[in-house]
């Protein structure tokens, strides 16, 4: 599928902002208030996403959204035969998994406000097999997702490289869209982080260093702009339980992780999700959630496929883990519909 052909699938993030979330997407009745006009030539234009993206910086009322990760299509048959570097040659089971939790979170009323998936989109390294053809039975499966509901992509290690590259993370921009970036829902600042450049960024260091410095001037206009929450994605945990845990595979490194956590604390960010562990985890720092959830795909420990339904309040930010069996045949329970309710 051709970049221009993904276009059409979803919003992709470019200029280091998502524009998924524009006036298109509002009440009629609110248009006319909220069409910003610009002057060309001495004509008078309306520009309907820069109204959309300004309204977006306001609170209006509770709010949910969707998080998962790691379909990363071929682990299943890659992990089954214990070969994760070369396997992965089949993944008609992740195929059928994402396309569950694609009908669950369609059928959910009211709408979510987004879909995050927080990074392994396939299992493909770059450079290796079957890349291709899993990118593209992914974005197939992606087009079912309601057009209402704004699709938000994070990168994981599958997707740039365990060490990334220019290269790769080239690829990942003009495959998915911009490997970092942020947006305004409801009066809410959200973040997404490339978490290789964390990891591993030996052979792109420029890189690293762009995105450190994207980051603090994002932590620094969320105060300033006094944001109602503000909150990151990245693939990789700050933590799985604890800041002072043994660095492992899993995390972040012992020193980063602390350094990071800080900075988001003085900033006054409430919450981290992210994948990669394929299994629940999570725990807090000072203020900050770091939560883990485990994957729509391959499961490491004894968790099921599922999603994380996150609920915005003007107080609090409230999550629950669901399989994906369960959000089919139930939907979300009543105590955290009643959370959207109040004002």
């Amino acid at each position: 599928m051709s970049a221009a052909e993904v276009g059409g699938v979803f919003h992709r993030a470019r200029g280091r902002t998502l524009d998924a979330f524009s006036a298109d997407h509002l009440p009629l009745t609110l248009l006319g208030f909220l069409f910003c006009t610009t002057e060309q030539n001495g004509r008078i234009t309306t520009d309907k996403r820069l109204a959309g993206t300004e309204k977006e910086r306001e609170w209006t009322g509770p709010f949910y959204f969707i998080q998962g990760a790691d379909p990363q299509f071929g682990l299943m048959k890659a992990w089954s035969t214990g070969d994760c570097d070369n396997g992965g040659d089949e993944w008609e089971q992740e195929i059928r998994l994402t396309e569950q939790a694609i009908q669950a979170i369609n059928k959910m009323n009211p709408k979510p406000r987004f879909f995050v998936v927080c990074g392994d989109l396939i299992h493909a390294m770059p450079g290796a097999p079957w890349r291709k053809e899993q990118t593209e039975d992914l974005q197939r499966v992606l087009r079912n997702v309601d057009s209402a509901i704004p699709l938000v992509l994070v990168s994981g290690n599958h997707d740039v490289g365990n060490t990334p590259t220019p290269e790769t993370i080239a690829e990942f921009q003009q495959t998915w869209g911009d490997d970092y970036f942020s947006f305004w829902v409801g009066g809410v600042l959200f973040l997404v982080l490339n978490s290789q450049l964390l990891y591993d960024a030996s052979r792109c260091p420029a890189l690293k260093q762009a995105q450190d410095r994207w980051l603090d001037q994002q932590l620094s206009a969320a105060g300033q702009q006094k944001c109602q929450h503000a909150i990151i994605f990245q693939h990789i945990p700050l933590f799985l339980q604890s800041i002072d845990e043994d660095d492992n595979y899993f995390n972040l490194t012992k020193t980063l992780r602390k350094e990071m956590a800080d900075k988001f604390a003085k900033a006054g960010v409430k919450a981290v999700f992210s994948g990669h562990y394929h299994r629940n985890a999570g725990g807090t720092y000072q203020n900050l959630d770091m939560v883990v959830s485990s994957a729509i795909g391959c499961q490491l420990g004894k968790d099921t496929h599922g999603l994380r339904v996150v609920v915005v309040t003007a107080e609090k930010i409230v999550h629950r883990y669901y399989s994906l069996d369960e959000l089919s045949e139930n939907g979300i329970e009543d105590d955290l519909m009643d959370l959207m309710k109040k004002k």
